[in-house]
C-alpha cells in the first residue's frame, strides 16, 4: 500500500476501517499499544481511517516480538469493528502521506471493507500423519509399488534416471491425491464459506491448507463443518483449523500512490 519509508519517523499501518458510512472525524487512540509499544490512533480521511502508530524507523524486522505486536493490534481491532488488514512491516512516510493514500482510494477501500464486513479468516491444515510419507503412497497405490519394485532391487543400486522417475510417479500420484482429497473437503465447507482460498502446501506432508472467509457469527457452524469433513478420513489424516484471524488471504487491492 504503501513504500517502505527511507526516513527516520514514520507513520506504522496496521488496518483500514470504517465508521458505518458516516464521516470520521477527529483522531480517536486506543487504550492499547503497538509496534515497540508506540501509541497506536487513527489518522482518519472521509469515511474510512488508517489504524497506526509512530515509529522512529524506516523498517522494521519481522521479528516475533514485532509480529505478535502487530498481530495484537489487529485482534483488538476486530473485537469491535470489521477490518481491512494490512501486511507486515507497511511504513508511510509521514501521517501526511497515509491521508493522501485514503483519499485517493475513498472508493476501493470502501468497497472492500463493505465486502469485509463482519467477516473473519478461518485457517484449515490438513496433513498425512504417517511415519513415512513415500511407504504409506507404496502401500496405498499398486501402481507406484509395482513401479517401486521394479526399479529399486536387492544387491544394485537404482540409477538416476530410475530415481527420478520413481520420484515423479510419487510426485504425480501425491499431487492427485491433494487435489482429491482437497475437493472433498471444499465441497464440504463450501455452504459455510463465503469464499475458499487454496494456499500452496508448505511442506510434502501438507495436503491443503485452506483460508476460509466465513460470517464473524458462523464459526460454530464453520467448525461442524471441519468436523464433518474429517470424517470422510482415517487416522492417517489430522484436521488443524485456526482462527478467526483478519482476513488477510480475502484483501485484493490495486492502490493508487
Amino acid at each position: 500500500m504503501a513504500n517502505q519509508a527511507s526516513g527516520k519517523n514514520g507513520s506504522y499501518l496496521y488496518a483500514i476501517i470504517a465508521n458505518r458510512g458516516e464521516p470520521v472525524s477527529g483522531e480517536r487512540v486506543y487504550d492499547f499499544s503497538g509496534i515497540c509499544e508506540g501509541k497506536v490512533y487513527t489518522i482518519p480521511e472521509g469515511v474510512i481511517a488508517a489504524v497506526v502508530s509512530d515509529i522512529v524507523a524506516g523498517r522494521i524486522r519481522p521479528e516475533r516480538r514485532h509480529l505478535a505486536a502487530h498481530q495484537g493490534v489487529l485482534k483488538r481491532l476486530m473485537e469491535e469493528s470489521s477490518i481491512l488488514p494490512m501486511s507486515f512491516g507497511i511504513i508511510a512516510d509521514s501521517p501526511g502521506a497515509i491521508r493522501k493514500i485514503l483519499k485517493l482510494n475513498q472508493a476501493a477501500l470502501g468497497k472492500q471493507l463493505r465486502y469485509l464486513e463482519d467477516k473473519v479468516e478461518m485457517g484449515l491444515r490438513v496433513t498425512w500423519d504417517v511415519p513415512n510419507i513415500f511407504e504409506y503412497f507404496v502401500q496405498t497405490h499398486p501402481e507406484l509399488q509395482e513401479a517401486r519394485d521394479r526399479l529399486i532391487v536387492p544387491c544394485r543400486l537404482p540409477s538416476h534416471e530410475e530415481k527420478i522417475e520413481i520420484g515423479q510417479m510419487f510426485d504425480h500420484i501425491l499431487n492427485q491425491d491433494r487435489q482429491a482429497h482437497s475437493d472433498k473437503v471444499e465441497e464440504i465447507l463450501a455452504p459455510y464459506c463465503s469464499k475458499l482460498k487454496q494456499n500452496r502446501p508448505r511442506h510434502e506432508r501438507e495436503i491443503m491448507n485452506l483460508a476460509c472467509l466465513i460470517d464473524r457469527k458462523a464459526q460454530k457452524e464453520f467448525e461442524e463443518g471441519v468436523f464433518e469433513a474429517a470424517q470422510l478420513f482415517d487416522n492417517n489424516f489430522t484436521f488443524d483449523y485456526n482462527g478467526p484471524w483478519a482476513p488477510h488471504n480475502f484483501v485484493e487491492l490495486e492502490l493508487k500512490l
